[in-house]
């Protein structure tokens, strides 16, 4: 399958990286406004995760400008857009409409109407479109999934996922909320999604936070109320002070016969069970933007849709996101949430 990563930032160069380990795809164009990375030059690129910039040998690969050039070649088959976020919709839907499948970059959009141009223009071009949600394929996310699916640790009783960062200072869009969505859309989208992805939609939610972008803080701690849940499902986390402040992302959920633990700065994903014992998860071991862009690839070479991460999953992600960023101005104050 012939590809084109469109735009050369942190994640277009994440995924670069992960392509060469994939079978069945061939880089075959790549597009960006700076005429530097055309070149292959993406050493300068930084990020919170995915290890430094490199340089990669564009010499056999088409270069393009934008990703209107991009539509417009027949010979690409899917594109990867790892636009800023007020692009993904009109490049996602351009894509399509010229017959190409779609992996688009998290968030899918800002907005819940762009995320449903965008699922429109979808089927009606019968072409794969993917969001890159890739907390679904990242190791310790997969073994806290099938732990759950297993049915051995009961019901779940009450749930905590945690994600912070220092504001990206790499790129000057993100802090933007208008075309980034600050601090929440940019972090807190992939524990959203995972929730919704593990105990479906909640009845009602809450949510508090604080905002200072001119100091780089964009901070929400959204609480997902579930019948069936006795303690709430809570989601935390942000943007902090610029530069210093690492990256972190964890988990805990506990059931009726254990704890399941994970926080990417010293603890591996654990199972504290009823009994007082501590054991080891097993987990995947590929790396995750390599599963997540390798599903990406297979669905489009199968024709099968992109069942483990389908995107109305991710527009019902956004969706609650937007509105859990117009709770936090209330405070904490309960609301009951309508699933879309």
């Amino acid at each position: 399958m012939k590809l084109a990563v469109v735009g050369l930032g942190f994640m277009g160069s994440t995924h670069l990286k992960a392509y060469r380990n994939i079978p069945g795809v061939e880089l075959f164009a790549v597009s960006s406004d700076d005429p530097v990375k055309l070149t292959g030059d993406l050493s300068q690129i930084q990020g919170n995760l995915g290890g430094p910039g490199e340089s990669f040998d564009f010499s056999n690969v088409r270069k393009y400008k934008d990703y209107h050039e991009v539509c417009a070649d027949p010979d690409v088959e899917a594109v990867d857009l790892c636009l800023p976020t007020d692009l993904h919709a009109p490049a996602a839907i351009a894509a399509l409409n010229t017959g190409k499948h779609v992996l688009v970059e998290k968030p899918m959009a800002i907005d819940a109407a762009d995320c449903d141009a965008m699922l429109a223009a979808a089927e009606k071009s019968g072409k794969t479109l993917m969001v890159a949600q890739v907390l679904r394929f990242i190791p310790s996310y997969v073994a806290l999934r099938e732990l759950l699916r297993g049915g051995t640790l009961g019901p779940v009783r009450s749930a905590l996922f945690r994600r912070r960062c220092a504001a990206p200072g790499w790129s000057k869009w993100l802090g933007d909320p208008k075309r980034g969505g600050g601090g929440v859309f940019d972090l807190l989208i992939h524990d959203i999604d995972m929730v919704l992805h593990l105990f479906g939609q909640p009845e009602e939610v809450s949510a508090t936070g604080y905002v200072d972008l001119s100091n780089g803080i964009d901070h929400l701690t959204a609480n997902l109320y579930y019948p069936d849940i006795d303690g709430a499902v809570t989601v935390t986390g942000g943007w902090h002070h610029r530069k210093a402040y690492p990256f972190s992302m964890e988990y805990t959920v506990v059931t009726q016969n254990g704890t399941v633990d994970y926080s990417s700065a010293g603890r591996a994903t654990t199972l504290f069970n009823a009994e007082g014992e501590e054991t080891s998860v097993k987990q995947p071991t590929r790396d995750g933007f390599e599963a997540e862009l390798d599903y990406f690839v297979s669905s489009c070479i199968s024709g099968k849709p992109p069942v483990d991460c389908p995107p109305r999953e991710s527009a019902a992600a956004v969706a609650l996101t937007q509105a859990l960023v117009d709770l936090r101005k209330d405070k904490g104050a309960k609301s009951k949430w309508k699933s879309v």
